[in-house]
């Protein structure tokens, strides 16, 4: 399974469906069994909060959310750069990551074509002149006087035309103005941080669901993962992946210098100024907030305050108080459920005698719903459930358990870096489906809590960052044609490592007391219940 995942030789969902017919050929699990595993809270979790990401896309109040973030940090191409990331990523931390970059791209498009527009020649000569370019990474013009500035530049003495012409062959320039370069930044900068702005909820994205649902299933007493203390570690790991990714990607792609993030802001160009202008129109065609756009929100917002008071941990929770004689009955599935629910009933429009419109439908629904995710989810459970009953986890965590010797740490980044580079390759989804399995009886191996491995590889699935067919959120930007594959890897190696340098931080500092990595758990079987020595 792990290889057609890989590969897609199979459809991901069609390999998904092996273990139901496999498991029980081979006398494995009853066929029973494997049906039963195929569909579990995960599933009406992501139900739920696919109706409120529906009725969110229906309404528009994505644009209103995207538009607003923008215009709070203004139109100079860094401050824009970075108010997209952020638009894009507090979208992903509650709707899928490609549903937040189909959402914003098309603004984002909207920009970029009258950045293209507006900009003139003197302008490009004026940038050159002023070295607000990073002059390592791109070409303002190709004429031989623009090429001789940019090398007097690079080499700090002047050049006679000999010695040009020498320098010439050995540096290899594109002929990429300025502005297609920001615009290069813009388009990337919205992939990445729906990647980096959805670890930082657990409905945000399908691996973080996934390991919440492995830990549920195999570790039952586990209790410290929940929706508040996920967020409370992987929140500050998103604010700063994000804000070191748009450094970077600000270095690569608009310049070197700074210093003009802080000018007056009376002090706009020709592309700042179109681009206020779009910004400033959008915002204007969308009017003031309709019934439904307020409805949306206010059920976004209550079902973010029942997931974080559900059981935040430093206080007791609302399901324990309400319920005390039930408790554990109600998840953040349940919250999800009955709120997304609630779209289907209340009515978007007043009474009316012609007909009844609800705030989404279920045709509406099924257009957003991702089937194929859930079908795939399913899969690895029973996979990783057919694992554990044939007693393949223990032999695999045998067989690792020289990796025992090595510091947790070190062990930790191995496996940080491994689960990285096949994202790459494989859908997230995919991927964590596949390592789970193998790292969890890794960790009881060791004798290591396992939370402290699970949770950085979880995070690091997500970094997918190098390739257009990495995850769906690169090929949608992609394909918008203003990016080239090189683009991608060389921005992507620099995201990939802050990512996983921020997540390795968070583990290794205000992890460890958030959920007790340091100590070995009751919850957890000790190596000589578990079958491995």
């Amino acid at each position: 399974m792990a290889v057609y995942w890989l590969t897609e030789a199979l459809p991901l969902a069609a390999t998904a469906l092996l273990p139901a017919l496999l498991f029980p050929l081979f006398g494995i699990m009853k066929s029973s069994q494997v049906a039963g595993v195929y569909f579990k809270d995960f599933h009406l979790l992501l139900i739920g909060v696919i109706c409120l990401a529906t009725s969110i896309e229906k309404w528009g109040l994505h644009r209103r959310i995207a538009l607003r973030l923008v215009t709070l940090v203004g139109v100079n191409p860094g401050w824009l750069m970075l108010g997209f990331m952020n638009s894009c990523a507090f979208l992903s931390m509650w709707v899928q990551n490609t549903s937040a970059v189909a959402m914003v791209m098309p603004i984002v498009e909207a920009i970029i074509q009258q950045i293209l527009n507006a900009e003139g020649e003197g302008e490009q000569r004026q940038r050159t002149m002023t070295g607000t370019s990073n002059l390592g990474l791109e070409l303002e013009e190709c004429c031989f006087s623009s090429m001789l500035r940019v090398i007097v530049l690079l080499e700090g003495e002047p050049l006679s035309q000999s010695q040009f012409s020498e320098r010439l062959k050995q540096v290899s320039f594109k002929k990429i103005p300025r502005e297609h370069m920001m615009c290069k930044g813009l388009c990337l900068s919205i992939t990445y941080s729906s990647s980096i702005g959805g670890i930082a909820t657990l409905p945000g994205t399908s691996p973080n669901l996934i390991f919440s649902e492995y830990i549920h299933q195999f570790y039952p007493e586990c209790t410290s993962v929940n929706f508040g203390n996920w967020i409370v570690l992987c929140l500050p790991i998103s604010i700063i992946a994000l804000l070191l990714s748009w450094i970077w990607l600000h270095w690569m792609f608009i310049g070197s210098d700074f210093r003009v993030l802080f000018r007056p802001s009376g002090e706009r160009s020709e592309s700042e100024t179109a681009t206020a202008r779009v910004i400033e129109e959008d915002y204007n065609t969308l009017g003031p907030m309709s019934p439904q756009e307020v409805v949306t929100a206010f059920i976004f917002i209550l079902m973010v305050a029942l997931w974080v008071f559900r059981d935040p941990g430093f206080m007791p929770g609302w399901a324990s108080i309400f319920l005390p004689e039930y408790a554990g009955y109600i998840s953040d599935a349940t919250v999800a459920l009955l709120l997304g629910l609630v779209f289907f009933i209340m009515p978007a429009h007043k009474p009316s005698a012609d007909k009844h419109e609800a705030m989404i439908s279920w045709k509406e629904f099924q257009a957003c719903m991702p089937w194929e995710v859930a079908l795939l989810v399913g899969g690895g459970f029973a996979l990783a459930e057919g694992t554990q009953v044939s007693g393949l986890s223990s032999w695999v965590a045998n067989l690792l358990s020289p990796l025992g010797s090595l510091p947790i740490i070190a062990t930790v980044t191995i496996a940080c870096v491994l689960v990285t580079s096949v994202t790459e390759l494989a859908s997230n989804a995919a991927t964590i489906t596949i390592f789970l399995p193998i790292l969890a009886p890794l960790a009881e191996a060791i004798h290591v809590n396992p939370l402290y491995v699970l949770i950085p590889t979880t995070l690091c699935t997500s970094f997918a960052f190098l390739l257009p067919s990495s995850n769906p959120s690169n090929a949608i930007v992609f394909a918008y044609g203003h990016l080239t594959t090189t683009d991608m890897v060389k921005a992507g190696i620099g995201v990939n490592v802050i990512s996983v340098l921020a997540v390795l931080l968070a583990v290794t500092t205000w992890g460890i007391p958030l959920f007790d990595l340091n100590t070995y758990p009751d919850w957890a079987p000790t190596p000589s219940t578990s079958g491995v020595f």
